[in-house]
């Protein structure tokens, strides 16, 4: 009997417990898993970076705090050339391009003086028209070695012959000079391409031996020191409120000078011309790159200006900051923001003054899975 009792009380504990009613072991809680020095993406949208992490891939924040500023627009522009300083080259006839000199044609980027053969063009003709421009210098020759004999003739009878038909022989000699110079001119006469003003080539669309049309485009100068840049505002704008311009070149801001706005639209917007005589700012970008406008006008506006490397945007194509609410744990925040010049922008909405934002790495957090 006391076999029997031991072995039921063994088979009752290895059979599973029952639960009580209303009760799931199955439902208990399971503990946190301890996330260690692992980056991640937490479960309400923020992201869990410790600190060894952070400092790898070089994140920095900055606390924002609220700002009166001048109020700034955003404009599309394009370099153009300054016409006062820069130059085009074309041919005035039709023919063959020959170099210049024994270097050949200069390469884009070479620097020019005022008055510069840049090339020469061989002027082309047909057979026919060069076969009329040889029988015509034969007709001037034999009627310039007639004139010649007569005027020796003429001389030599000077006490017997009046002055004026020695002069009138002479004339019609130096006559004849001029018009065999202008038919040989013709036939073998050259048109030189001469640089309008000094500075780098930008373009150069000469080679030895192509044949060119009459206007056509062969080189294209601009001042190094001279930087153009034409905009075009598609809203009313006075231009009487344009306080200061500039446009961001990698990490620095170029400051342009505000030149003056065109009286008739263009694609119904209106051009605005800004210019740079910084040494080297013609250099600075080349011709027709599109570039954007930093317009800081008269009026003011108020919001929380961040660098404009702040910004990024998540998986809805949403503008957002990352704000660091704790030391190893940074949240999105969606905001509406508008330019300010060309390294900040200005929050309007979605920041609150004394949030710590990330300012550098902001783009290697907001891609934490």
């Amino acid at each position: 009997m006391r076999a029997w009792l031991i072995l039921c009380c063994v088979a009752g504990l290895a059979l599973p417990a029952a639960a009580h009613e209303g009760h799931d072991h199955a439902d208990q809680k399971s503990l946190l898993p301890d996330r260690g020095d692992v980056a991640q993406r937490l479960p309400d949208g923020g992201v869990f970076l410790p600190k060894p992490a952070q400092r790898r891939i070089g994140v920095r924040t900055l606390p924002v705090a609220a700002e009166t500023l001048p109020r700034t627009l955003e404009l599309a522009g394009t370099v153009i050339m300054d016409p006062h300083r820069g130059g085009r080259v074309q041919a005035m006839v039709t023919g063959r391009l020959e170099a210049a000199g024994p270097h050949g044609l200069p390469a884009a980027g070479s620097r020019v003086r005022k008055g510069q053969v840049l090339a020469w063009v061989v002027p082309a003709s047909g057979g026919i028209e060069r076969a009329n421009q040889a029988a015509l210098l034969a007709e001037l020759k034999a009627a310039r070695e007639l004139a010649g004999k007569r005027l020796a003739r003429l001389r030599e009878l000077a006490d017997t012959v009046p002055g004026k038909e020695i002069e009138a022989a002479e004339s019609d000699l130096h006559s004849l000079d001029g018009r065999i110079a202008a038919a040989g001119a013709g036939l073998s006469g050259r048109d030189a391409l001469v640089a309008p003003v000094g500075g780098v080539l930008a373009a150069s669309n000469a080679v030895v031996g192509q044949v060119v049309e009459a206007r056509d485009l062969v080189f294209e100068i601009v001042d190094p020191d001279s930087l153009h840049i034409e905009a075009l505002a598609y809203e009313p704008l006075d231009p009487g409120q344009v306080a200061a311009a500039g446009i961001a070149v990698g990490e620095r801001v170029v400051p342009l000078d505000f030149v003056g706005a065109a009286r008739r639209l263009r694609e119904q917007a209106l051009p605005l011309i800004f210019e740079n005589h910084a040494v080297g700012a013609g250099l600075t970008l080349p011709l027709g790159q599109p570039v954007k406008i930093q317009l800081r006008l008269a009026s003011t506006v108020s919001g929380l200006p961040v660098p404009q490397r702040a910004l990024v945007r998540n998986q809805a194509n949403e503008t957002v900051v990352w704000v660091k609410a704790a030391p190893e744990r940074f949240v999105p925040r969606t905001v509406r923001s508008e330019p300010l010049d060309g390294a900040r922008v200005l929050v309007r909405a979605g920041l609150q003054p004394g949030d710590r934002v990330v300012v550098d790495g902001a783009a290697l957090i907001n891609q934490i899975r």
